[in-house]
């Protein structure tokens, strides 16, 4: 995906800034953010200082606009010029490489989830902001915490923006034509369901492909939900057991139910197979019932899909993860005194809660005092968003992340275990043990 977005992608990814009034968070909305008065850590900024971000592409357009808006804010205030990159999903864990390996490149990168932890010694702690806004915003959730922190420390080497969840999505008319008011949250039900519903020639399809957000969500709900880990708490790889091969032999069931092509399906692939009306279930973030509802052509859709959480089969609670957006600045940037300011600046409540609003859920807060945000308590389809960082489930679940879990991920180990099942290029056992080799190459390291 690049910044070249189509009318047709934009329907199937994107809303207008017209959709936030949808959502009861619109710009005269009054605040119920509360703030604590307390010292920010002292950052002078740089004589001459300007700087240049990456980050991913927007789902929501909404998204970029409010976000370039509050970043000319800063430079309004502080003379810094900001110039920030968006660069499509699948790109962006490649570029952070090239600027890590390179030692030059952008001062700071949005990236996903764990990736700060993929380069931690070529980034500058950011503990001082983070402990200036955790204590002036109700606290960091347990997902930022995770992926914020350095394992095992206190040291923040990333500062999450937020989160996005794919919990299920279905046309509720669909269901209820062969028999169900909601989706199954036990495996054999859930299987069953899918089977109905290919019957009745209105599948479900999930990404099997390296989707940085589907394809991953798809494969770590797979396993997670037959208490099956990469990792246990010690930081052992323990990817080739049987609660892997149990997940396995689950896919290999349910994979025939699902529409035909999605082990080449990317994170946009799902979005535009749901709004043609190919599919009638899948994981998904906001941004597709958002881009339903605000299309005349669509809204009828939006309007018969419903919002649920992901199947818990037999973990203890649904386990969904969120996909998140970690900032992380590097050590070759000239400016990191600005870097840290600018990062502080978007995070404050003036710059922070708009753009939260403007996103009408597709990013959830890292920080507990944005819970009480007016995109809350709008389109109540949305709420089921809101405490995504919450979440005890994260990439490298239950071990430590590490650099090594980071690569694991980024590598798409899981996702490609998974397909190659599904598609019998491998058996379950020899996939688990070809997952266990690869990942366990990344750890020796």
């Amino acid at each position: 995906m690049t910044n070249d977005i189509t009318r047709r992608d934009a329907l199937a990814l994107g809303i207008s800034a017209a959709a936030l009034a949808t959502t009861g968070a619109s710009a005269q909305t009054a605040s119920n953010i509360k703030a604590a008065d307390v010292p920010a850590p002292a950052l002078p900024i740089e004589k001459g200082a300007s700087l240049r971000m990456l980050r991913p592409v927007r789902f929501v357009k909404a998204d970029e606009d409010v976000f370039r808006a509050n970043a000319a804010k800063f430079t309004e205030k502080t003379g810094v010029e900001v110039k920030v990159d968006f660069v499509g999903w699948e790109d962006i864990n490649q570029q952070t490489a090239v600027t890590s390996n390179s030692g030059a490149g952008p001062d700071i990168i949005i990236g996903f989830s764990d990736a700060p932890h993929i380069y931690v010694d070529k980034l500058i702690e950011l503990t001082d902001v983070a402990d200036y806004l955790d204590k002036r915003y109700g606290g960091w959730l347990n997902l930022a915490q995770k992926y914020g922190k350095r394992s095992k420390t206190n040291t923040w080497i990333g500062l999450p923006f937020g989160a996005s969840g794919g919990p299920l999505i279905y046309r509720k008319s669909v269901l209820q034509s062969i028999g169900y008011d909601k989706a199954p949250d036990d495996h054999a039900g859930f299987l069953e369901l899918c089977k109905k519903l290919q019957k009745a020639g209105k599948p479900a399809g999930f990404a099997l492909g390296n989707a940085v957000g589907d394809g991953n969500g798809f494969a770590s709900w797979l396993l997670w939900t037959h208490n099956a880990c990469l990792l246990d708490e010690e930081g052992n790889v323990i990817i080739n057991s049987k609660e892997t091969i149990a997940a396995l032999k689950y896919l290999k069931e349910l994979y025939p139910t699902l529409i035909p092509g999605t082990p080449s399906w990317n994170d946009v692939s799902n979005n535009r197979a749901y709004s043609a009306q190919e599919i009638s279930m899948t994981f998904n973030g906001v941004s597709l019932y958002f881009a339903l509802k605000n299309d005349p052509a669509t809204a009828a859709i939006a309007e018969d899909s419903e919002h649920q959480l992901v199947p818990k089969g037999l973990a203890p609670i649904s386990p969904m993860g969120g996909l998140t957006l970690n900032a992380m600045v590097f050590k070759h940037s000239p400016y990191p005194n600005a870097a840290k300011a600018f990062l502080q600046f978007m995070l404050e409540k003036e710059q922070y809660e708009p753009w939260l609003n403007a996103n009408s859920g597709y990013w959830s807060q890292p920080l507990a005092a944005y819970a009480d945000a007016a995109v809350w308590s709008g389109d109540p389809k949305v709420k089921i968003f809101k405490d995504i960082m919450k979440s005890n489930y994260y990439n490298g679940y239950k071990g430590p992340i590490s650099t090594a879990t980071g690569a694991v991920n980024a590598d798409y180990v899981l996702v490609q275990m998974c397909a190659s099942v599904a598609t019998d290029a491998a058996t379950p056992e020899a996939a688990a043990a070809e997952a266990e080799r690869r990942a366990k190459r990344y750890f020796r390291r």
